[in-house]
């Protein structure tokens, strides 16, 4: 019996062709490779699991290639190395760091440091740091990575290529997962596959830990069921029913459906977050330009533009805007645990939401 390795280790990329979502930084890398024009300093900052430490990886390795012929890449990984400044950063580590840097690779051009969650470095460590920053040695590259640009001293940030990532959009997740559940004959449903995408909130490592738990949930049979049921999320359906009801002012059946949704165990905070954005997102749809960053598939966006024909675009902008009104008095109670507030919040603003022309004040 084979180990298990999880999907975000599996399938992590090895080249830089095979990094999603980050075009604009992995052609700056291989043309500044292919120029032979190496920063002894880079910083890529970004959200998490978007690629930055699998970037910082192939491009120690591709730096030096081309200077080593009839190579294993098992062979130049002895010129990378990997500190987590998480827990190394104390000063003592930065100065055991500088002692190393000073001697040149035994193979190839560059030895190559990369340094994860660089932000977490003591002030002193980053002090010590500049020194060997500003005046690195030849042999040397250094690759910060960090999701927090802002905690890192502006004297170093003046002495890097900085270089953006940027969060992965659900289209681009969504495709990246069907490719593994076919190479792994998962059977699945396409708004299965967008739940997942979605509530990784742009990181793709975050969306392929989410995909190990639902196949071992599912049994490999990936349903929008199962998914919403293991990930407390609704499905667009649930919201599509939801908000034509809301639109066609049909209160009855949107309190019956929320009292359904709150009976399930869902969080009321995510359910408000989720609807304002499917408002969003018929407001997106009601523009043909728009389209083209709309993130679900052609039969999702018919049906969202379907409902957008039913409702003018100030009532959507209102309704966002009431929604997020009961979010904000939903974080201003401190107390979680009286969940009767909650729910009266929610409540009160559902019924603003589906009444037009209602003095709020009155109800507040």
């Amino acid at each position: 019996m084979n180990d298990f390795v999880v999907s975000s280790l599996k399938y992590r990329p090895k080249t830089f062709d095979t990094v999603i979502g980050q075009n604009h930084v992995t052609s700056t890398l291989k043309n500044s490779i292919t120029e032979n024009k190496i920063p002894s300093a880079i910083l890529f900052c970004g959200p998490r699991g978007v690629g930055k430490t699998s970037c910082a990886r192939i491009y120690a390795k591709e730096i030096n290639k081309s200077s080593i012929e009839n190579i294993d890449s098992h062979d130049l990984s002895f010129n990378i190395f990997e500190l987590d400044a998480a827990s190394n950063r104390g000063i003592e580590e930065m100065k055991n760091l500088i002692d190393k840097v000073r001697i040149p690779p035994q193979i190839g051009k560059y030895k190559v440091y990369i340094i994860d969650e660089v932000h977490m470095l003591t002030p002193q460590a980053m002090n010590a740091f500049l020194k060997t920053l500003e005046e690195p040695p030849k042999h040397i590259v250094f690759v910060l990575a960090t999701t927090e640009k802002n905690k890192i001293l502006p004297t170093i940030l003046s002495r890097c290529q900085i270089y953006d990532f940027n969060r992965i959009n659900e289209s681009e997740i969504c495709k990246a997962i069907v490719d593994i559940c076919r190479k792994e004959e998962f059977k699945y449903d396409d708004e299965a596959i967008s739940i997942i995408a979605r509530k990784s909130d742009g990181s793709l490592r975050d969306s392929l830990t989410i995909l190990d738990r639902i196949v071992s949930f599912t049994n490999k049979n990936i349903t929008t069921e199962k998914t919403s049921e293991l990930l407390n999320v609704l499905d667009n359906e649930s919201f599509l029913k939801l908000s034509e009801n809301i639109i066609k002012n049909n209160l009855i059946p949107v309190l019956i459906q929320f009292n359904e949704i709150c009976d399930k165990g869902y969080n009321e905070k995510e359910f408000l977050t989720g609807l304002a954005n499917h408002f969003r997102n018929i407001l997106i749809a009601k523009s043909k330009e728009s389209h083209d960053i709309f993130d679900f598939n052609n039969n999702l966006l018919n049906l969202f533009v379907e409902q957008g024909n039913l409702i003018d675009n100030n009532s959507i902008i209102e309704k966002i805007s009431l929604i997020e009104n009961s979010i904000f008095k939903y974080n201003l109670v401190e107390n979680k645990n009286y969940k009767f507030i909650m729910d009266l919040i929610v409540y009160i603003n559902i019924l603003i939401v589906c009444m037009d022309r209602v003095d709020i004040t009155q109800i507040e």
